[in-house]
């Protein structure tokens, strides 16, 4: 992949304003795609799981925002999220959409224009933004952020053959032309699995919820354990009960070298508890999660210290929300680099790929694009796969057992 010396030449001179921006130029670096070049988590920090993003909040919404622009380019680009919806769902459309234009800020002299449209939390609104925004010339759409949402967007978006890249985590609304830039918990499951094997640990016992999130992660998991050459020697979902699931597994465990629990923090030492209160010994195998363990109360559980987890590199987060305090006096929900790095892409694709800027071989190149939470790059689905880091749990916080790729394999 093209390295940080070479970045003048091979993004034709572009650079970005003000001191170094390491996050943003990354992404630069990705965007030569017809080089040589071979090859989050936590969802959204107010709301309460990786899959609530898919409907909106229950809370009647506030009147529809009017549309705004941002820059002054050629090219324009849809971005459309629910800044006038209830709640959390308001405030976090509008930290994505301070991002989205401080990248537009960052990028100097980018020659797009953003379309800022606010769906109201609904599909209806959303496809109603599509249909404006592309009626004023918009050659991509950035957004939504609700999965029920992006249907309706990708409608409106397939008749004009405009691509659409949405910030929602389900992946089943992945499809032709509709690309997800989010964290899923495939990406995490992969990496994680493919870390402990690397390390011996080839015999998982699995506990997951069961919800919508543990139906992916089920999934995924089964699939990458055998293809790492492990296999899975006990496996249960749990709701309410952890008790009686967490009995079943602990049963297991002697024939077990891992133990996978995919969860978010509450919930993680929830169940690592009912597995100790079933007689389990967890400081005898290596725990592993996903993105999720991103939290102040998996650092702080006895139980799950050394536990090992699949995450971006938390340095690209730190740079990043500092410059988004100093500009907005805030800090940005944990998905803001989303909307960041979406709106960094379509510039340096606007920038470095004429008029194929926003086609599907130029989206889905296998070398992909390094953004603020590291390499990623679009399947041919419309799902992603990321580059992410192994982290692992200590009382004073994640601390990276294994960085994140500097490139992906084929």
């Amino acid at each position: 992949m093209v390295g940080p010396r070479d970045l003048k030449s091979s993004v034709n001179g572009s650079r970005l304003s003000g001191a170094t921006r390491r996050s943003a130029l990354g992404l630069l670096l990705g965007t030569p795609l017809l080089s040589a070049c071979a090859g989050v988590q936590q969802s959204l920090s107010q709301f309460s799981s990786p899959f609530s993003s898919s409907s909106p909040p229950a809370q009647p919404a506030g009147p529809p925002q009017q549309a705004t622009t941002a820059g002054t380019g050629g090219v324009k680009v849809g971005v459309i999220l629910p800044l006038s919806a209830a709640g959390n769902a308001g405030l976090a459309a509008q930290s994505m959409r301070n991002a989205a234009e401080m990248a537009l800020a960052e990028f100097q002299n980018p020659n797009i224009q953003l379309l800022i449209k606010d769906d109201n939390g609904s599909p209806q609104g959303a496809q109603a933004s599509a249909q404006q925004a592309i009626d004023e010339g918009a050659e991509i759409i950035l957004g939504p952020l609700f999965a029920q949402s992006v249907p309706a967007v990708a409608q409106v978006a397939r008749t004009r053959g405009i691509s659409v890249m949405a910030f929602s985590t389900d992946s089943s609304i992945a499809g032709r032309g509709v690309y997800l830039l989010s964290f899923l918990p495939e990406s995490d499951v992969n990496r994680i699995v493919e870390y402990s094997a690397s390390i011996g640990k080839r015999s998982v016992a699995v506990l997951v919820p069961d919800n919508a999130y543990g139906n992916v992660v089920e999934a995924a998991v089964k699939a990458a354990v055998p293809r790492r050459g492990g296999r899975i020697v006990a496996f249960e979902k749990y709701g309410a009960d952890r008790a009686t699931p967490a009995r079943t597994v602990a049963q297991q465990l002697g024939s077990a070298d891992a133990l996978f629990i995919a969860d978010d923090g509450d919930a993680v030492v929830a169940v690592a508890d009912a597995m100790t209160a079933a007689g389990a010994n967890l400081r005898n195998i290596q725990l592993l999660g996903t993105g999720l363990w991103d939290s102040p109360r998996v650092y702080a559980s006895p139980s799950l210290q050394g536990g090992l987890y699949a995450a971006p590199d938390p340095a690209g987060f730190r740079a990043f929300s500092g410059r988004y305090r100093t500009k907005y006096g805030a800090d940005p929900i944990r998905t803001a680099t989303l909307a960041y790095d979406a709106v960094a892409l379509v510039a340096a694709l606007a920038r470095t790929q004429g008029t194929t800027r926003f086609s599907s071989d130029v989206l889905t190149n296998p070398s992909g694009f390094a953004g603020i939470d590291g390499l990623f790059r679009f399947r041919a689905d419309g799902t992603n796969e990321r580059g992410l880091a192994v982290m692992k749990v200590t009382t004073g916080g994640g601390v990276a057992v294994a960085g994140s790729p500097k490139s992906f394999g084929a």
